[in-house]
């Protein structure tokens, strides 16, 4: 059975609807799929709707931001309650800041002479068919390109959006202990977003491995697209040595992006898949 873990829409800072994301997971093979949006789950109605009628299962998913050690982490959270109330809360007080966040950006681009950038963000979101959420830092790129101040979305990440640059907003998240105590009280399955993503040292991805189990994790992302082989196999390291589970997803964002849909490296034979600790349970209906 083809599954994938994680995958982003126009609900967060994905490029196509929940429910096209549904109906390409399904073209493209895949039979489990988890819709994992940034800080809402307001694209899950529009992905049940569509999966129904496919022969596809669709659980709960979200990817929750939080601090840890002074850089923005990510936890992904699978099969849960989608009405718990410690979730709407969290979300609730997430919405807020990503929008102070946008506005943030802005203020900051129109300081460097890039004038009107929150109404140019927003604006191609509400094209992409965007929700009520707060434009995220891709839906700033495309407005600098449209706009002149830079040739691609690349050059716009590179010089004004990516880590540590004028855009990357240092937002005050919830902790990391709580973000996953937030999951937890809606009885969630737990995984560490793309370990190998973050700009650590090996010991302080370590470290952060640590904190996330004592905090109630249970699986690392071993897998996340295309990302490199020798990465793959570091994080499996951890999940032998930690005894996690190990999930996999492609990180899907827009089509010809760096991954598509049911795309990313094969998980090591010895490791246990977190997906079958909720594969065929439906969970997704409660929200």
């Amino acid at each position: 059975m083809k599954v994938d873990l994680h995958c982003h829409s126009t609900a967060s800072d994905g490029a196509l609807s929940p429910a096209e994301v549904v109906r390409r997971a399904h073209g493209r093979g895949v039979r489990l799929l988890a819709l994992t949006d940034h800080d809402t789950l307001d694209g899950l109605p529009e992905a049940q709707a569509a999966a129904a009628g496919l022969d596809i299962e669709l659980i709960n998913g979200i990817e929750l931001s939080a601090l840890w050690g002074g850089a923005t982490v990510h936890v992904l959270g699978y099969a849960f309650a989608g009405d718990a109330p410690a979730l709407r809360l969290a979300l609730a007080g997430l919405h807020e800041g990503r929008w102070q966040r946008a506005a943030e950006i802005s203020r900051r681009l129109a300081a460097k002479g890039m004038d009107g950038a929150l109404e140019g963000a927003r604006a191609v979101q509400r094209e992409l068919g965007g929700s009520g959420n707060a434009p995220a830092r891709p839906h700033f790129a495309e407005f600098l390109v449209r706009a002149g101040h830079v040739r691609d979305r690349a050059e716009a990440f590179r010089k004004w959006l990516g880590a540590g640059k004028l855009g990357d907003i240092k937002q005050h998240w919830p902790t990391l202990e709580q973000s996953v105590a937030t999951l937890r009280a809606a009885g969630a399955w737990i995984s560490l977003a793309h370990p190998w993503h973050y700009d650590f040292t090996r010991s302080k991805r370590r470290r952060l491995v640590g904190d996330f189990i004592r905090a109630g994790g249970h699986a690392l992302e071993v897998s996340n697209g295309l990302q490199a082989a020798e990465q793959v196999g570091g994080l499996a390291i951890l999940v032998r040595e930690f005894g996690l589970l190990a999930s996999a997803g492609s990180d899907f964002h827009a089509p010809d992006d760096w991954s598509e849909l049911g795309l990313y490296r094969p998980l090591p034979d010895d490791l246990s898949p977190l997906w079958t600790r909720f594969a065929h349970v439906r969970h997704c209906a409660v929200l």
